[in-house]
């Protein structure tokens, strides 16, 4: 072909005259060319231009379509037809070579005659070619913008008598092809009568190698023989290799006729193949490809079985038919085995102060994690066979949890591969799927091995709080083996079918809440939490990580931007409220392109940001703060909530009202908090004489309990405290303190039971300008795990019974006012009344020092 083959390009057809195979390619009947049987030459000239081809040889008389697509070809084609038409057809010796030379072309081809032309789509040109008469290439006068040749035309021997000898040629050479008809079971009337109606030796020979099915040497040494007689010799010992393989075909059909089964018909099918393979000298390249597989398998340093099920496979692919749809999904899988690391493992990095370093670099704080990589590289200096550890960050959005897989990787000099699991389903994303399955390939993990490259990366299963199931299988439950040091040494694949040693690897797990993990797997991981960052580490982040990522990206530099801590302070509190850090960068983000505009429009640096122009760079502030609540009602009370997002203050309003005893709870409350807030009536109902209340009081009142943002749901025993309160508030007609936030699960006996979350929950009171928590007593341990200067803002009031709660809670009577329940608490509302300045502005100037 002039040009080279394209995927899903279908060759040059030619025109056929109902040939079978054997004899498939077509050809024009001599007579049915213009000027029937005259053999007289054209007038053809000596310097003309060339078409090189690959993959064929044009004889005289064929008639075939060629596509072109190469610069040289188009433009040859159309200097041909530009001028007479007439075009040297020269076969390529190698068709591999895109661009062939003087020597890469034989010298001897077929001078032809361009009858039609038909531009493509795609700019290649397909032109149709009748063959002339051989010529000799005696010399090339041009090589750009095309090849230009001057020839020799070789003239065709005139035969005046046929002897004997050449008509029993003739004659075996059409009793050969008519044998070759029969035996592939194809009528043979119309093209016998074609074959009987040539009567010259040398059209006759070039009539039937046209359609033969040949090398493309043998193709070309039967063009190169001028002398018709020695030609038709040629074609004949080609005819009875192809008449002695369509015998061997019909032997193979009449053995295998009985009896066949599928597979059976299979193997019969491959023998034919390489039957006809074999006698055309045919099939080189599967062979080759197998000798590749076999040395990629021998350097792979499989494992001992892993090696003797991969040369199984190879076995069985080397008896298929190379382009069998079985052939194919073997083949892939042997792929997989080659390029899979069953021996390569990257060195680790094992100077413990290095490792330290490039933690600090990359992340602040985090000591708890920080000092868990450090341990794992310490225990691996010294023990080099200790197996992988499978660590699992738990915490809010945006606290750094997927960056710090990284920074483990980086500091162990490990690869890296993150897997996101969110919302994954499919037990074979997994594991695979079974290689019976069209398209079917390895799972997850075996996809992340292979393009780490080594048998030992740092892979982040990512999200895996958030896995699903479904009738597809529990990933969950896959990851079972995958993330248990006693089995992953021993992975199974569905998709390899053998064991695969996982246990080098180091898995770091990341979840924003573990209630929705399965405790078999949560078992397997050691848990570590990251929670969420005080004002002040998120201060000094920005300053160090954001900052300069920001300025950078927004084609700034340090010096063009000045902010205080103070400014940067305002604009975590007025800007963001989140236990992360994402919102905070975008904030600053849009700070700098603000400023970038400025300087993009001729201003000059640097641009001083203080806490009134970032009003103008990015509006109003976000959160304004408590101030709307310097008192607080009777019937509300403040609690505290922990979110995956991190900790948040929770406002729980109570209403009563004469009625018949009924309870509504609106807020969108869940099973649990519902549950608390029927504890919280009866705990009331059970304290009625201390609190100074009707027994019957439940009966003659109908009581509301509400919780703001009702869009959300809330769920959760932690706000049993709160409901205490607040319902008490309410009944007595007492307000409670607006400056005190309150968690703890309660129990119909009065008992304060602790909770989780505590310095998340730390986090938003200090956010929303409280001064006092109420926590139960068993937290007090959590304390420990709060930075001082975050305890020294808030003053901690720990409890174990429901009765300890009011007196610290509520607001003093005023003077004269009447005695309720609430008197006992008064000696403490006095300080707090004392206090006059708002929560919330204490906070401020807190952050301000």
């Amino acid at each position: 072909m002039s040009e080279k083959k394209k995927p899903g390009d279908k060759p040059p057809e030619k025109i056929e005259i109902a040939i079978p195979a054997g004899l498939t390619a077509s050809t024009a009947s001599p007579g049915s060319m213009e000027g029937g049987d005259d053999k007289s030459t054209p007038d053809i000239p000596l310097t003309m231009p060339v078409l090189p081809v690959r993959d064929i040889v044009v004889f005289n008389y064929m008639i075939l379509p060629l596509f072109v697509g190469r610069e040289k070809s188009v433009a040859a084609v159309d200097a041909a037809i530009n001028n007479s038409r007439y075009i040297l057809i020269l076969t390529q010796k190698d068709e591999k070579v895109d661009e062939p030379g003087q020597a890469d072309l034989h010298s001897t081809g077929t001078v032809g005659v361009i009858m039609r032309m038909l531009k493509m789509p795609d700019g290649r040109l397909k032109v149709l070619v009748q063959g002339l008469t051989r010529a000799r290439v005696t010399g090339f006068t041009q090589e750009t913008p095309y090849q230009m040749a001057t020839i020799e035309v070789i003239e065709e021997k005139e035969t005046k008598e046929v002897t004997s000898e050449q008509e029993a040629m003739m004659r075996a050479a059409r009793e050969q092809s008519e044998k070759i008809l029969a035996l592939r079971g194809v009528s043979a009337a119309d093209i016998m009568s074609v074959l009987n109606s040539v009567n010259d030796p040398g059209r006759l020979a070039d009539l039937i190698a046209s359609n033969l099915r040949m090398r493309v040497e043998e193709a070309q040494s039967i063009l190169e023989c001028a002398d018709p007689i020695e030609r038709l010799g040629r074609v004949n010992r080609q005819l009875i290799k192809e008449a002695e393989v369509a015998s061997m075909q019909a032997k193979i059909q009449n053995m295998a006729k009985e009896g066949m089964d599928k597979a059976q018909k299979d193997f019969f099918l491959r023998e034919q193949m390489k039957a006809i393979r074999r006698e055309l000298g045919e099939g080189g390249e599967e062979s080759e490809e197998i000798d590749e597989l076999a040395q990629a398998l021998d350097k792979a340093g499989l494992p001992k079985e892993v090696k003797k099920e991969a040369e199984r496979q190879l076995k069985r692919l080397s008896s298929m038919h190379p382009e069998s749809s079985e052939a194919t999904v073997i083949r892939t899988y042997l792929d997989w085995m080659v390029e899979l690391p069953w021996k390569k493992l990257s060195k680790d990095r094992l100077d413990i102060k290095q490792a330290k370093t490039i933690l600090d670099e990359d992340h602040y704080d985090l000591e708890k994690v920080k000092d868990r990589i450090l341990e794992y590289l310490s225990v691996r200096k010294l023990n080099a066979k200790m197996k992988g550890p499978i660590l699992c960050f738990v915490g809010p959005p945006g606290v750094g949890k997927t960056s710090l897989g990284r920074s483990i990787a980086r500091a162990l000099g490990r690869k890296f591969v993150r897997m996101s699991l969110g919302g994954m389903r499919d037990e074979a994303e997994i594991r695979g799927h079974r290689r019976t399955y069209i398209g079917s390939m390895p799972g997850r993990i075996i996809q992340s091995i292979k393009s780490a490259g080594t048998r030992n990366p740092v892979i982040m299963l990512d999200e895996i709080d958030k896995l699903g199931s479904d009738f597809r299988g529990d990933p969950s439950s896959a990851l079972l083996e995958v993330l248990d040091p006693e089995q992953n040494f021993s992975f199974s694949d569905h998709y390899l079918n053998v064991p695969f040693d996982l246990s080098k690897v180091m898995f770091v797990c990341t979840a924003n809440m573990l209630d929705t993990i399965p405790s078999p797997l949560l078992d397997r991981m050691e848990t570590i939490r990251l929670p969420g960052y005080t004002e002040q580490e998120k201060t000094r982040i920005c300053r160090r990580f954001i900052m300069p990522r920001q300025i950078k990206e927004n084609g700034l530099s340090a010096k063009d931007v000045e902010i205080s801590d103070q400014v940067l302070a305002v604009l975590i509190r007025g800007y963001t409220r989140e236990a992360g850090l994402r919102n905070l960068e975008r904030e600053f983000g849009s700070v700098c392109r603000k400023l970038a505009r400025r300087k993009a429009e001729g201003e000059k640096p640097p641009f001083r940001v203080t806490a009134k122009s970032l009003g103008k760079l990015l509006g109003p502030a976000h959160h304004l703060g408590e101030e709307h609540e310097s008192t607080l009602p009777p019937g509300v009370a403040v609690g505290l909530a922990w979110t995956p997002v991190g900790g948040e203050i929770l406002h729980i309003e109570v209403s009563t009202m004469p009625g018949n005893g009924k309870l509504t709870m609106t807020g969108k409350l869940g099973d649990v908090m519902k549950e608390s807030a029927q504890a919280a009536l009866s705990f009331a109902r059970s304290r009625a004489d201390r609190l100074g209340l009707k027994p019957d009081f439940s009966d003659k009142l109908d009581i509301h309990i509400h919780v703001p943002a009702g869009a959300t749901p809330k769920d959760g025993p932690s706000a049993g405290v709160t409901l205490v309160t607040a319902l008490i508030s309410a009944l007595t007609n007492t307000p409670v303190c607006h400056d005190v936030a309150m968690t703890g699960e309660i129990t119909l006996r009065g008992r304060v039971l602790p909770v989780g979350g505590i310095k998340e929950k730390f986090l938003a009171a200090v956010a929303a300008g409280m001064t006092r928590v109420i926590i139960p007593a068993q937290n007090k341990k959590d304390l420990d795990e709060i930075p001082a200067d975050l305890r020294r803002r808030l003053k901690v009031q720990t409890v174990e019974m429901i009765d300890e709660v009011w007196p610290l809670a509520c607001e003093p009577k005023a003077p004269g006012a009447k005695a309720g329940p609430g008197q006992a608490g008064e000696k403490a509302g006095k300080k707090t009344k004392a206090a006059k300045k708002p929560a919330h502005k204490q906070a401020a100037s807190l952050a301000g020092k």
